[in-house]
């Protein structure tokens, strides 16, 4: 049985046992919209409210961890708890109560959404560079992107990234937040997203457009950050961690001000995950230690600051921003319960969100002072929170404070990223783990996280110094998103991908075409086709080359497929390096994700040619062969008996547009070829279409696609 993939996802959660989470989620309002951004390795969903709240997606609570999926090829690779936005200011006079408050502050999130009389979204769009390719598994809608996860409002040549998700929110405050959203399909920037923020004094209070014109003292704009990863290593979907590492106990926050190695200012805040105190061995890494010992939760994750206006009168960047870089309780009352009217509580929050940097970061109060302390094989580093903490903690980050008369704004700019070692090498240093292969090779120095030496003899040393890489990687991720927003995103783009991806399923072989509409692109300088088995979330082998001196074409039959199993392809495109400014001549090129298919491409039971009494055949319409088709296709059908019969096309609104065959036909295998065309000799447009076989006992059905 062939089951799409969130409805597979979502049985899977609906199948989860109880468990006692770490607090009760409050305000869920699902009636905001969502959208996902999925064209790289980076994926994520993203709130028309402005920020995203914990299981602020379905609203249901087996997904406590919901999104910043990387390495996204993979299932259940979320980082991302819950996100909060909060817009603070002193001295504020709310004119929905007639009242001047000694503090206001608006949210939404970690937990709270009032979408009705606090943070109002006003529109929520995704724009394209292109539309995402047509993908079909015999015939059937077969990617990601074409269900669900690439919902494309508007198509955009000249936009700076492939897609841009812009979000407009009114607030109580009358402070009005436009979000957009940038991300890229380029290999080299696929694990990174730019956010752009305005927050400007509009005087808009509520939905009715009412506005009440004020000067707004000491805004505050506050970011709250609860990251976990990640989730195939908690008890969700696996029994690799405790449980409580779902909801982040076990995760460690950190920051810094000055890049580790240029020394050059880098506002960056980011976690990974520690050690947990519950766990009978280091779970630094996510290791599978009761399975193959691959390292589930290697990821590194946080966010970086690319600029914060001076004031609204001086938009340069300001080197003093972010205010405050603290880590907060994740249970704390002020995470809780949050509301525009909770005059006692509003005071508690604004503290917070001024409340500066602390002495240490949340990784030194840990025992932590460097990544590399926290390797446990010493027992430097316990637990990431006190005994009395089970929600562990989040990152926060508060700018300004800023006065916005009338009409004033300010910009921030910040770019989220995860990184870590490759799959390749999670597999390969959590075996070696595992399975005690010493000596240990310990990779080559990089960043802060690592002096050089080694081999060593000591395990968990060995895992903990590999998995603390991606503190570098992650680096790598907030330099190269620096560098774009610096360029006005000059940013290389790859080789388009295919406008269309069909895969076609037979009895012997898998017939895979890829298209564009006109001529080949002149940048493309060849393609690579690759396969998986039995699942998508695995790795994929290259199974064919064309291009660099072998002609260039735009199909393949995989004659290789062997009955029984399941097949997932994709094709990507390629250029001549000449465009690529990180590795220069090295090929660009197109993303996987465009076309990687997410429903299984098989071989067909073979039919006996001979009828039977030992293997009877009923009546029956094969699939139509191409398909989709231009100009014609062939629809071969078994009799078991001579009968009159009727084959006829119809369009997916019910009418008849062609009757092929009308009268007796003897017993056997039969085959018809239809042009495309309807009886009156027309050519049927670009679309879906219903064959439909009849006799006077049976009715068989099939889908047919044809592209012109």
């Amino acid at each position: 049985m062939n089951i799409h993939f969130s409805r597979l996802y979502r049985l899977v959660m609906q199948a989860s046992c109880a468990v006692l989470f770490s607090i009760a989620l409050e305000g869920i309002a699902l009636g905001d919209e969502t959208k996902w951004i999925a064209i790289g390795d980076l994926h994520n969903w993203y709130s028309s409210a402005g920020s995203e709240r914990e299981v602020g997606r379905r609203g249901e609570m087996a997904d406590q961890q919901d999104g910043l999926r990387w390495p996204a090829q993979y299932a259940s690779q979320d980082v991302q708890v819950a996100k909060a936005l909060w817009i603070g200011a002193i001295n504020f006079y709310d004119a929905n109560v007639n009242t001047t408050l000694d503090y206001k502050v608006v949210h939404v999130g970690p937990r709270v959404l009032d979408d009705v009389n606090e943070m109002m979204p006003q529109e929520f769009k995704l724009y394209g560079r292109r539309h995402h390719p047509y993908v079909l598994v015999d015939g059937n809608p077969g990617s990601n992107l074409m269900n669900g996860m690439d919902e494309v409002d508007e198509i955009d040549a000249n936009l700076a990234a492939d897609r841009m998700l812009y979000n407009l929110v009114n607030t109580a405050m009358g402070i009005t937040v436009t979000r957009k959203i940038h991300a890229f399909s380029n290999p080299y920037r696929q694990n990174y997203h730019i956010y752009e923020y305005i927050f400007k004094n509009t005087g808009l209070i509520d939905n009715q457009g009412t506005v009440y014109s004020q000067t707004i003292e000491d805004v505050v704009i506050f970011f709250q950050y609860r990251y976990a990863p990640t989730r195939e290593a908690c008890i969700y979907e696996g029994a690799y961690l405790p449980q409580s590492a779902t909801w982040g106990h076990s995760t460690v926050n950190d920051a810094v001000s000055i890049h580790p190695v240029t020394t050059e200012p880098f506002r960056a805040q980011f976690a990974w995950l520690g050690r947990h105190s519950q766990a009978g061995f280091s779970t630094i890494g996510g290791p599978a230690a009761s399975g193959d010992g691959h390292l589930a939760a290697a990821q590194y994750v946080g966010v970086i600051t690319l600029h914060a206006d001076v004031s609204p009168t001086d938009p340069t960047d300001d080197p003093t921003q972010p205010l405050t870089t603290m880590y907060i309780n994740s249970d704390l009352d002020i995470t809780l319960a949050n509301s525009q009217f909770d005059t006692a509580k509003m005071a508690a929050e604004y503290a917070y969100m001024i409340s500066g940097h602390p002495a240490n970061t949340h990784a030194v109060d840990m025992s932590c002072p460097t990544p590399i302390d926290c390797n446990g094989y010493a027992n430097t580093y316990i637990r990431s929170g006190d005994p009395g903490n089970m929600g562990g903690y989040s990152g926060g980050q508060g700018f300004g404070p800023y006065t916005l008369a009338p009409g004033d704004s300010i910009c921030i700019i910040l770019a989220e990223a995860v990184a870590g070692i490759d799959c390749q090498m999670r597999l390969e240093v959590g075996r070696n783990w595992l399975e005690g292969n010493s000596p240990f090779a310990l990779p080559d120095a990089a960043g802060r996280t690592y002096s050089g030496g080694g081999p060593t003899d000591d395990a968990d040393f060995y895992k903990n110094v590999w998995v603390y890489t991606g503190e570098d990687s992650l680096f790598q991720a907030f330099e190269r998103a620096s560098r774009d927003y610096s360029s006005g995103y000059d940013v290389p783009v790859p080789p388009p991908p295919p406008d269309s991806f069909f895969v076609n399923s037979s009895d012997e072989e898998i017939r895979l075409r890829w298209v564009y509409k006109g001529d080949l692109p002149a940048e493309i300088s060849g393609f690579r086709l690759f396969r998986a088995v039995q699942h998508p979330d695995t790795a994929y082998d290259e199974i064919f080359a064309c291009g660099d001196g072998s002609p260039i074409v735009t199909e393949f039959v995989d004659a290789s497929a062997v009955r029984g199993l399941n097949y997932y392809y994709y094709v990507i495109a390629f250029d001549d390096g000449s465009g690529n400014d990180i590795e220069p001549g090295v090929a660009l090129t197109s993303s996987k994700f465009w076309t990687m298919t997410s429903i299984p491409a098989y071989l067909h039971t073979v039919a006996s040619t001979k009828v039977s009494v030992a293997t009877p055949r009923g009546f029956t319409l094969l699939q139509n062969y191409p398909n989709p088709f231009n100009p014609e296709t062939k629809l071969p059908f078994f009799l078991p008996a001579a009968t009159e019969i009727r084959l006829s096309v119809y369009d997916l609104l019910g009418r008849e547009i062609v009757r092929l065959v009308d009268g007796y036909m003897e017993q056997g295998d039969h085959q018809v070829i239809w042009d495309g065309r309807t009886d009156g000799a027309i050519e049927v447009p670009t679309g879906m279409y219903i064959a439909r076989l009849i006799s006077t006992v049976h009715t068989r059905s099939i889908k047919m696609v044809i592209i012109r």
